[in-house]
């Protein structure tokens, strides 16, 4: 899932000197899509000093803004209250100046809801988009209604640029000044900074708890007060100002401290009884410096006790640092394998005391603190109890910190991957820490990661669930991004952890340079070779556990559409990403105008991909109505005018459904392209608007064009600069596309009747015919259309029009009356007619007034600010601008300019109607449809598609479907010495032992983001990748050539590629949070398991296999070991040797091997396994009821599970090596039941002079001192085992 919201508000500083008059940047954001509607284009900085200069003020910038109080001040400038600027707009400008300002911690921003900025933008700039203008004087105070909830609280899905924009504390203070204040008050956050680059981001959403005040009240148990008490604080806040804060919430001088307790629901009032504490589980929260965000989880409230009469109300009296229920503690923990110079006792540091397992007294009351055997909730308080519970290892469940289940859900599928969880647990990692890597985490991921998985595995563990504040706090550290406690994503969060524990884990300590191999050319062997290679210059400086594990290799081959050169290299993956092959289809109907009026103008029903642009759109159309997609130019409209110009930026996705597309035909290049490059006498592109005669136009501020009264459809025609010459012939252009809109299109020409012959010559007598009912004597007259009708006498006027040499003198709208045409050339030249047919002479004198306006940038979709003409340019000045001597006919256009032609009353109820039938002559609303065979294709099978599902192939296929690279993101062809739009294709060269597989189901693009919750129907054993690792392929074409392919080393290429999952992490929910959780399988309890949070169930591998999941965790089936050297590892730390023959060749081994004491836990000997999670020799055949794959042992049932005597001539015992193959050792027991024995390794060893206690709790004085927490040797290992041997003969 793409992260929707965060607790801090990424934004950047990207602004120039703000005294400059240099243009500012502004700021980037993640979730950013335009600050204007995309049909507004933002005043440029010309724009506004050309304004400002022509105002006198050019100075404003020096005036408004005051500089910082001292020279070496870091603060940015604040807007100076005493001046401010008269136009709106300038205010608007320094408003944005200083929101591009640089963050200084400890500075204080607003929030601003996006609303009411749009708003206060389009007031200040007279911007007009499909909900209007704004008048300043309407904007009022600021609202920021938008962002809160009922109660008050900020709303948790708040996206900075798409839900509200930030401004400095002071430009909200002049917001204020000038247009009120506030009804909900301000909204504001400190700037905090995060993560150890100290990097710094405003904190959206603080911590908010509740607090209440101990009263000494032993016998009662309910919460009580008419109030509730909130505190909001500071993630970065110490334990110390918490101290102070809420001390001064009840401003009381006496000694006090605070507790901290774990609410269930949410209790009424503000008293809290001291008869309710010992059941709530609390903890003291010491004065310190420790962050609050380190060691309070969001669901955390507190309870401020004074001292009164000199003591406390709540009196511990046996203090003990354990914490049996498993609730939160944030006191360091022991340390895991080592002491003094480790991971915790570098963090180390008490902060709090948990009453625990102790008794409390409370003014001579003693209770003890374990009240029940049975989880439960105090119904009275709120307060949630836990029982002792002793749990199975593997089945702890993480408690939810606030909004951490992405977190949660991610290292259980982790924690159940059994090679690296024994790489962690028999303490191997602490040898490969790389704390000097520049790239790494100093070695505290591993540690961290290592701690808690010791608590996951721990079969010691009380409480069924634990929360990883520790993980989380080292987490924010080195991640700002995952601070505080909101939604993220979880794949983000894998990638991030496998990254970090690679680097803190890396075996190469120094790396060196290494330079990628190229492709050459060749055949199979040179694609190998190129191959070995790659991944070996990538060993050089990457060998890790996780490169052992997780990464494999794929090969990505570009191609070039010019010169065919192929491009290939190799490159590792540690996850692989797979997109949805329902890519989610864009739909919409395009409204097509052809060049041709001849042609019908159609609506067209297009499907695109969700990524596709209206570059995309252009070609495809141009392909379906067979013309150039270069002469398409497509267009929004709204309101009777062009909102916005799709070019090839422009995704087709962020298309509302109910936008009007339209694509207009032109007989040339349209120009829209991205790449287009102007050529001399290229025409100009102009868009034409139809409007009302009378003046009826709304200037929304000073800086506003007028607002003609539109109507209809805008039009775009190309006029060359010969045309441009000669305002007749331009509106001949204008009604060649104009006739198309109108059922009336013959009128809006002058027509001419054809010449009469000469009488002296050639005459022919004619017999016309006259109307039966007409009188001998009637004088009758010939129509154009050839009808005779009778007339009147003295009714006979002559129709011939008048012709006017000079087109630079016709006036077109006079009031003469006479009909006025216009030649069809500039040189007055009539095309030859037949002459029984009336001629066209022009277009019809007082039809419409003939209009010019500039500044319409990108066909009118820009706005000009103050710049241009706030009227009609006359075609007069035009001609008198554009005069040059010598030049008699000057280009009369400039680039955006626009025409309008301007219809009075009656010729607009002429040609297009009016009234009660509006339009009725009118051709705007009458589309025929267009539906090609392609379009009706794809919906059929879309329709199949749906029925039949997505399988896991088809997520493969997609993957390496052969695509061409966008404009976007070009391939530099080293052939042609130039960027090219390749072809490009990725295949699986090679796969690792342990496969994580992220389904996309998120997308993220500007303003659209999305979720695809398409089910797929993925294997739960026996995913078969054979056919898809192009290795394994070429590897077999090689042998089947008659290669020996040994000394490559493809391993055995007869075992089948096969994959069981062994984990899912799903998200439930769409975009803005969701929730995330994940099912795993035990190994040890060889069951499947769902995880909750803190809840924690058994399931079935069938309930993973669901639409809501988001990554798969797979673990090859094969008959050697996994992990290759990092397995070998495992077996000699077990072994506590180096590598030998012995662990060449792994031996099952079924001894219980002492690890250190998790953190937090009762110091008792923690008795995990050794051989946690065995690593049987797996075969193709399917899993055991244990979930195991059997090994050559178990599949026998002769054996004896009672170990035979040992013979009187046995003197000698044998060697530890020795006695793994002894059929004793061989047996198949129950992994569980091996674990279930305890060695007792606390004797003094051979090799350490301190003798270990052992902690009990059967001995409650019992306590265990130690100097060092190590690995076993391998003398105490083969005392293990002759005590185990022992026993047995006993």
């Amino acid at each position: 899932m793409e992260s929707t919201t965060s607790a801090s508000s990424r934004k950047r500083s990207a602004s120039e000197d703000p005294t400059a008059s240099s243009p500012v940047t502004r700021s980037t954001r993640l979730d950013d899509t335009t600050t204007t509607p995309p049909s507004l284009s933002d005043p440029t900085p010309n724009d506004i000093d050309a304004y400002m200069d022509a105002q006198g003020e050019h100075d404003v910038l020096q005036t408004a803004l005051l500089p910082a109080p001292h020279q070496h001040d870091p603060s940015p400038p604040n807007p100076n209250p005493e001046y401010v600027p008269s136009s709106p707009l300038i205010r608007f400008h320094v408003v944005e100046i200083m929101r591009a300002m640089p963050l200084i911690e400890g500075a204080t921003w607003a929030l601003v809801s996006k609303s009411w900025y749009r708003r206060f933008e389009k007031a200040a700039t007279g911007q007009v988009d499909k909900e209007g203008g704004v008048m300043e004087d309407s904007l009022g105070p600021v609202d920021n209604s938008s962002l809160l909830e009922i109660d008050g609280k900020l709303n948790e899905d708040l996206v900075e640029g798409v839900d509200f924009e930030c401004v400095p504390e002071a430009v909200w203070d002049w917001l204020t000044n000038l247009y009120g204040t506030p009804k909900q008050g301000p909204i504001q956050r400190k700037v905090i900074t995060s993560g150890i680059q100290g990097e710094p981001s405003i904190e959206l959403h603080p911590p908010r708890f509740r607090y209440f005040l101990l009263t000494d009240e032993p016998a009662n148990r309910m919460v009580h007060g008419d109030k509730e008490f909130y505190i909001t604080t500071s993630y970065v806040s110490t334990t110390n100002s918490l101290h102070r804060d809420l001390a001064a919430k009840f401003d009381r001088t006496e000694e006090h401290r605070i507790w901290q307790i774990t609410l269930g629901n949410e209790p009424t009032g503000t008293n809290y009884p001291s008869g309710a504490l010992p059941p709530s589980e609390a903890r003291i929260v010491e004065p310190g410096d420790k962050l609050i965000g380190d060691v309070i989880s969001a669901s955390d409230a507190f309870i401020v006790e004074f001292k009164e009469n000199g003591r406390w109300i709540a009196d511990i009296t046996d203090t003990n640092d354990t914490n049996d229920t498993g609730t939160v503690d944030d006191r360091a923990p022991l340390p895991l394998f080592s002491q003094g110079n480790d991971f915790f006792s570098r963090i180390g540091g008490s902060s709090s005391t948990s009453i625990g397992r102790s008794t409390l007294t409370i003014n001579g009351l003693t209770s003890p603190s374990s009240l029940s055997s049975t989880s439960t909730l105090n119904k009275s308080t709120g307060m949630a109890t836990r029982p002792k519970t002793s749990i199975k290892p593997g089945t702890l469940g993480l408690s939810n910190l606030g909004n951490t289940c992405f977190m949660n859900s991610a290292l259980q599928c982790l924690a159940h991957t059994p090679q690296l969880t024994d790489y962690f647990l028999t303490g191997l990692f602490t040898q490969e820490l790389n704390p000097d890597n520049p790239l790494g985490m100093h070695g505290e991921i591993a540690q961290s990661f290592g701690a808690l998985l010791q608590r996951i595995w721990s079969d010691t563990a009380q409480g069924t669930s634990y929360s990883p504040r520790e993980f989380k706090s080292i987490l924010s550290r080195f991640a700002p991004q995952f601070s505080g406690y909101q939604q993220h994503d979880t794949q983000e969060f894998v990638a991030f952890l496998l990254d970090g524990l690679h680097e803190d884990l890396n075996r190469v300590l120094k790396k060196p340079y290494v330079e990628k191999p190229d492709w050459n050319g060749g055949g199979d062997l040179e694609l190998v070779t190129l191959a070995r290679s790659s991944w070996e210059g990538y060993m050089k400086r990457n060998d890790s556990v996780i490169v052992d594990l997780f990464q494999g290799q794929y090969r990505s081959t570009l191609v070039c559409p010019e010169c065919n050169k192929v491009s290939i290299t190799f490159d590792p993956f540690m996850y692989l990403t797979l997109p949805l092959p329902l890519n989610k289809k864009w739909r919409h109907e395009i409204y097509y105008i052809p060049w041709n009026t001849d042609k019908v103008h159609v609506k067209v029903p297009v499907e695109l991909n969700r990524d596709a642009t209206f570059r995309d759109l252009r070609a495809l159309l141009g392909r379906w109505m067979g013309t150039n997609p270069d002469n398409l130019l497509t267009l929004e409209i709204f309101s009777h005018r062009f909102y916005k110009n799709l070019d090839d930026s422009q995704l087709c996705a962020e298309m509302a459904e109910n936008d009007k597309i339209v694509c207009y035909e032109l007989p040339c290049h349209a120009q829209q392209s991205r790449n287009y490059t102007p050529k001399p006498g290229d025409p100009f592109i102009v868009p034409v608007f139809l409007c009302d005669a009378a003046i009826g136009r709304t200037a929304y501020t000073a800086f506003s064009r007028p607002s003609p009264l539109l109507f209809g459809y805008p039009f775009v025609i190309a006029i060359t600069p010969e045309d441009a010459c000669s305002t007749i012939r331009m509106q001949e252009l204008v009604v060649e596309q104009l006739q198309r809109w109108t059922e009336n299109a013959r009128d809006l020409w002058s027509w001419e009747a054809p010449e009469q012959p000469d009488l002296d010559t050639d005459m022919e007598e004619v017999q016309i015919p006259t109307p039966s009912d007409a009188p001998k004597d009637a004088v009758t007259e010939i129509k154009e259309n050839g009808e005779v009708v009778p007339v009147e006498e003295g009714e006979i006027v002559d129709q011939k029009a008048l012709l006017y040499a000079d087109d630079d003198e016709i006036l077109l709208g006079a009031t003469q009356g006479s009909s006025v045409a216009s030649s069809a050339r500039s040189d007055d030249v009539l095309a030859p007619i037949p002459s029984n047919e009336p001629r066209r002479v022009g277009v019809k004198a007082g039809a419409f007034n003939f209009r010019l306006q500039s500044g319409h940038k990108d066909f009118g979709t820009g706005v000009a600010y103050g710049v241009s003409s706030a009227r009609f340019d006359s075609w007069d000045s035009r001609r008198e601008e554009m005069f040059r001597p010598g030049d008699e006919n000057s280009v009369l256009l400039l680039p955006d300019d626009a025409l309008f032609l301007e219809f009075d009353q009656n010729m607009k109820a002429y040609y297009f109607g009016m009234g009660p039938q509006a339009y009725q002559h009118a051709l705007f609303n009458r589309w025929e449809m267009f539906i090609h065979p392609e379009y009706s294709e794809a919906i059929k099978a879309a329709v199949a598609k749906s029925r039949r599902g997505i399988s896991f192939q088809d997520c493969l296929d997609e993957f390496t479907r052969e695509e061409q690279l966008g404009e976007d993101d070009p391939w530099y062809c080293p052939q042609c010495k130039k960027h090219q739009q390749a072809t490009k294709k990725f295949d699986l060269w090679s796969v690792p032992d342990v496969l994580v597989v992220h389904l996309k189901r998120f997308s993220n693009s500007r303003t659209l983001r999305d979720k695809i919750e398409e089910f797929v129907d993925f294997p739960i054993e026996g995913l078969d990748l054979t056919e898809m690792v192009q290795e394994r392929k070429i590897a077999r074409e090689l042998q089947e050539q008659g290669m020996d392919i040994a000394p490559l080393n493809f391993g055995d290429l007869e075992e089948p590629l096969l994959y069981d999952l062994y984990a899912v992490d799903e998200h439930r929910g769409g975009l803005g949070g969701g929730h995330y959780r994940a099912y795993a399988f035990n190994d040890l309890t060889g069951q499947w398991y769902q995880f909750d949070d803190s809840f924690v169930t058994t399931s079935r591998p069938e309930a993973a296999v669901n639409s809501d999941a988001y990554l798969l965790f797979y673990k090859r089936r094969t008959t050697r070991p996994l992990g290759g050297k990092t397995h070998s590892k495992i077996e000699a730390a077990r072994l506590n040797s180096e590598p030998s023959s012995v662990a060449e060749t792994p031996v099952p081994i079924h001894i219980n091997e002492q690890l250190p004491t998790p953190p937090d836990e009762p110091l008792t000997l923690v008795t995990v396994s050794a051989s946690r999670k065995q690593e049987p020799s797996q075969t193709n055949q399917s899993w055991s009821n244990t979930g195991r794959w059997p090994t050559p042992q178990s599949e026998s049932s002769s054996i004896s599970t009672s170990p035979p005597p040992l013979d009187e001539a046995d003197t000698e015992l044998p060697s530890f090596a020795e006695s793994q193959f002894d059929e004793v050792l061989q047996d198949s027991l129950d992994p569980l039941v091996l674990s279930s024995h305890r060695f007792d390794l606390g004797r003094t060893s051979p090799t350490s002079s301190n003798e270990v206690e052992i902690d009990s709790d059967d001995e409650p004085g019992g306590q265990l001192e130690v100097d060092s927490i190590r690995a076993p040797s391998r003398e105490e290992l083969d005392r293990a085992t002759q005590d185990e041997i022992d026993s047995w003969h006993t």
